[in-house]
């Protein structure tokens, strides 16, 4: 067995859904499995297999430091950092509520080795290249400052470290596009602008180095090694530094 199928395996033996939001991530509940269905046209194979494919690129003996932001319920990453005993994880998270439920998660899990932090991805609360791996799952289609969050993973990320995660990308299905827009942004869950497949690894590529994008459905799956270099995008000369 693999590192994706192992991470799948786990994901399928957790246990209740702690709320809507984890329902629909993994598609364990009758609710769950309807808003896979008929807002993101997924089956529950689907969802298990882009979360799998974000941290299967994340070697498990992996030891060093890693940021997770946002980590959300900790739903997601949770029955991952409970078998790297050796990494130090530092979690983080703006709302209270998402981050009190990943606490609550990872005690269940007795899960010790992590820190769990408040704070804004905008302006995060560390030294620059402070990190090995800097994970992101389903955070760049809630921010309300993208830009900001860009610079801030960028910054914190160490030279030749690994950035990966996922996110809600436009123009793949217009049937969930419509969904965002008159559901997640009605409510909060979602704030525009957001990336196409190929604005995201135009974004990458002028960042990083080794970029890979690909999507299961409307969520892009990214991974990618920062380097401090200028590259060409469009024409024009960038800084990443």
């Amino acid at each position: 067995m693999d590192r994706k199928e192992e991470i799948s395996a786990a994901y399928r033996s957790l246990g209740k859904a702690h709320s809507l939001y984890d329902g629909q991530m993994l598609g364990n509940t009758v609710t769950g499995r309807w808003m896979l269905k008929h807002i993101w046209q997924m089956t529950r194979e689907d969802a298990l297999s882009y979360p799998a494919s974000v941290f299967s690129c994340i070697p498990a003996d992996f030891s060093g430091k890693l940021l997770e932001v946002p980590v959300g319920t900790g739903v997601l990453s949770m029955p991952v950092w409970e078998t790297m005993q050796k990494a130090d994880i530092t979690c983080l998270d703006y709302s209270a509520k998402m981050l009190q439920a990943a606490k609550e998660r990872a005690r269940e899990r007795r899960i010790s080795h992590i820190r769990f932090m408040q704070g804004d991805v905008g302006a995060l609360p560390f030294a620059e290249e402070d990190f090995d791996i800097v994970v992101s799952m389903n955070g760049f289609h809630a921010f309300p400052d993208k830009e900001a969050a860009w610079k801030e993973t960028f910054r914190v990320l160490k030279s030749g470290g690994l950035f990966c995660g996922c996110f809600y990308v436009k123009q793949v299905n217009p049937h969930t596009d419509r969904w965002i827009k008159r559901f997640h942004e009605k409510h909060g869950f979602f704030t525009p602008p957001y990336e196409t497949l190929g604005s995201l690894k135009e974004r990458l590529e002028s960042m990083y180095a080794d970029v890979e994008v690909s999507n299961v459905k409307s969520i892009a799956v990214f991974q990618c090694v920062k380097q401090n270099t200028y590259k060409r995008t469009r024409g024009r000369k960038t800084s990443v530094v």
